[in-house]
């Protein structure tokens, strides 16, 4: 990682806030060490002088990249509040993105922003919706505030907030890696929808389609109901469509009939020799044979009383 730290702000060509560190700094300090080639940041508690045109200052001091101002300082489309991260990503996230192997600069831009960036935004703005549970929601966020000093240890803050930064870029990392695997998948799965027929869509191989079919401005994506494709345990596998991301509810689920069964109790339910196994839930099952998995997938989509 090309971050240290110095108590000395004639040094600094970053400067943040001092005292307990969140998500949002954390991960602007990530976000501006992808594009800047040596970083040094110093962590104040308060601007009180004027800094070198070069310096960025972030989530302090009330300018270009601080939120805390009366009013704020904007929003995102959806209408979630910038904090410090956000207003780093817009301006410098593009620039991220040429160093990575992104075809869709746009695209990805704003699939990262919605998926990660605006989750960080919005609970620095206390805009998170609170779960109707009585346990803790562990987030990405939380995960990071459990790395600022305990209130019975002493240990400089900095220390800690560079052990934060290790972690968080391991993440981030992972995550624009994972980003950018999945948007290569987007043309593929616009044209399997495309190829669509009956309700069922194809695919050759496995790859992350269900954000790109349920977002699809393709007319023939609302009428996909189930998703086949090989399974990396072998065979196929017929995947309910969700009605959204994270949805346990699907566009249609597979038969009552089928769930929970298995090899020939299925095989003797469906009329297909290679059924395997169906999902108690009905979301899922699978065949040993590509020609069997589709006459499942075509048989559940036939059946029209189905929960």
């Amino acid at each position: 990682m090309n971050i240290k730290m110095t108590k000395n702000i004639e040094k600094a060509n970053l400067i943040t806030h001092s005292g307990t560190f969140h998500a949002d700094e954390i991960f602007a300090t990530i976000i501006l060490s992808k594009i800047i080639p040596e970083i040094t940041l110093i962590r104040v508690q308060e601007l009180k002088e004027a800094v070198k045109a070069d310096v960025i200052v972030y989530d302090i001091g009330g300018g270009k990249f601080d939120h805390h101002q009366l009013g704020g300082n904007g929003e995102h489309k959806n209408g979630v509040k910038y904090a410090a991260c956000g207003l780093i990503w817009k301006e410098y996230g593009k620039q991220v993105l040429q160093k990575y192997d992104v075809e869709d600069v746009d695209y990805t831009w704003e699939y990262i922003d919605k998926n990660l960036i605006q989750f960080i935004d919005a609970n620095d703005n206390g805009e998170l919706p609170k779960l109707p549970t009585d346990y803790r929601n562990v987030h990405l966020s939380h995960i990071i505030s459990l790395f600022n000093p305990k209130w019975d240890e002493d240990i400089d803050s900095d220390k800690k907030f560079l052990q934060a930064l290790n972690f968080a870029e391991i993440l981030f990392d992972e995550f624009m890696q994972d980003t950018i695997s999945k948007v290569k998948a987007k043309d593929e799965v616009e044209q399997a929808i495309e190829n669509s027929k009956q309700g069922i869509m194809i695919l050759n191989q496995f790859m992350p389609w269900k954000e790109f079919l349920l977002h699809s401005e393709n007319k023939k994506a609302k009428d996909i109901n189930f998703v086949v494709f090989p399974s990396k345990r072998g065979g196929y596998n017929v995947y309910a469509v969700p009605i959204e991301i994270g949805s346990f509810i699907n566009r249609k689920s597979l038969p009552e009939e089928w769930r929970g069964l298995r090899d020939e109790d299925l095989q003797k339910v469906t009329g297909v020799k290679s059924a395997r196994f169906c999902h108690n839930s009905g979301f899922i099952c699978s065949a040993d044979d590509f020609e069997d998995t589709v006459r499942l997938a075509k048989k559940a989509n036939e059946i029209k009383k189905n929960t």
